[in-house]
């Protein structure tokens, strides 16, 4: 516990020095500031699975599922790469919800800081649950498996441009229930005009963001099953991995076109994991066969789609 609680209390310490002094007042994010930040993120996750290898070897955690040091850190690393990689999806759909309702540049870190609060909460709940019904229903991983498989394929054989969240039940539902205004007012969620409230497209912003991560939490959550149902594991490696999605937005929000085959990365890593998943109880994959697919398969989206662009631009 005392793990688990030194954990959270830091995560908890860097938010509020997130938004209370290094994001206190608006701005937008230049790519540099973006860049060091991820960096931050990034080494603070590859240094904390030191601290996944000292606590399974001294003991310092529970280990329910009696991993070695060497293999928790192994799984602890897979489970973060899952995570970031799959996490690229969702900035697609960040960046549409942020063009489609007019956001300002330097009010979206605000919407996102909330947006990673909320999704750290309903995380935790599915991570909970999730590794609860694998512990007891060993049958839930052919479940999840079969799951991850059919969202692969559905990845590959869509290939409709994503809707316009105007016209998203979520909206439509919103309207219905509270006054939205279209303007922006600043970094207000909320404004009062002639007595009356209304919510602002931040707002509306905000909870769009949070609906979608659930939707894609439960991808990446049963992803991260396939690999361990370690909780402190599972809910580590996500957490950090969202941590740092905010940072990493603003850093490839702007090169998103250039990266038009990486949705054929996480078609890729989906459909391994979901198989992974389904003869886990006959063969025993090892884990850095499993880093090794997610590691080339990512890379071979980057240069694919690198070449794509090159060829473009010479012809």
């Amino acid at each position: 516990m005392i793990v688990w609680s030194i954990f959270i209390a830091i995560i908890i310490v860097a938010l509020a020095l997130d938004l209370g002094i290094f994001n206190r007042k608006p701005h937008e994010i230049s790519t540099k500031e973006a860049a060091i930040w991820t960096s931050v993120w990034v080494t603070c996750a590859i240094l904390f699975s030191g601290i996944i290898y000292l606590s399974f070897a001294n003991h310092w955690i529970s280990n329910p599922t009696n991993l070695t040091p060497t293999n928790a850190v192994l799984k602890y690393v897979t489970g973060y790469l899952i995570e970031l990689s799959l996490s690229v999806d969702n900035i697609f759909i960040i960046a549409l919800i942020f063009s489609s309702f007019a956001i300002p540049k330097k009010y979206q870190h605000e919407v996102l800081f909330y947006g990673v609060l909320g999704a750290i909460v309903f995380r935790a709940i599915m991570i909970v649950f999730g590794v609860a019904l694998i512990t007891k229903f060993t049958w839930m991983i052919y479940v999840f498996g079969v799951f991850l498989i059919l969202t692969s394929l559905r990845m590959l054989l869509s290939h409709n441009k994503p809707k316009d969240p105007h016209d998203s039940r979520i909206y439509k539902w919103i309207r219905k229930v509270y006054p939205v205004s279209r303007k922006v007012y600043n970094d207000h969620f909320f404004i009062k005009r002639n007595g009356i409230k209304f919510a602002t497209p931040l707002f509306v912003t905000l909870v769009i963001i949070e609906l979608t991560d659930i939707l894609f939490a439960l991808d990446s959550i049963p992803a991260i099953l396939a690999i361990t149902a370690d909780p402190f594991i599972v809910f580590s490696s996500n957490i950090l991995a969202i941590m740092g999605l905010r940072s990493m937005f603003f850093l490839i929000v702007g090169a998103l076109d250039k990266f038009k085959y990486i949705s054929y990365s996480l078609v890729v890593i989906l459909a391994f994991v979901g198989v992974k998943m389904l003869i886990s109880h006959h063969v025993n994959i090892p884990e850095w066969l499993s880093l090794g697919v997610i590691v080339f398969s990512l890379a071979g989206g980057m240069i694919a789609s690198k070449y794509a662009n090159t060829k473009a631009v010479i012809e």
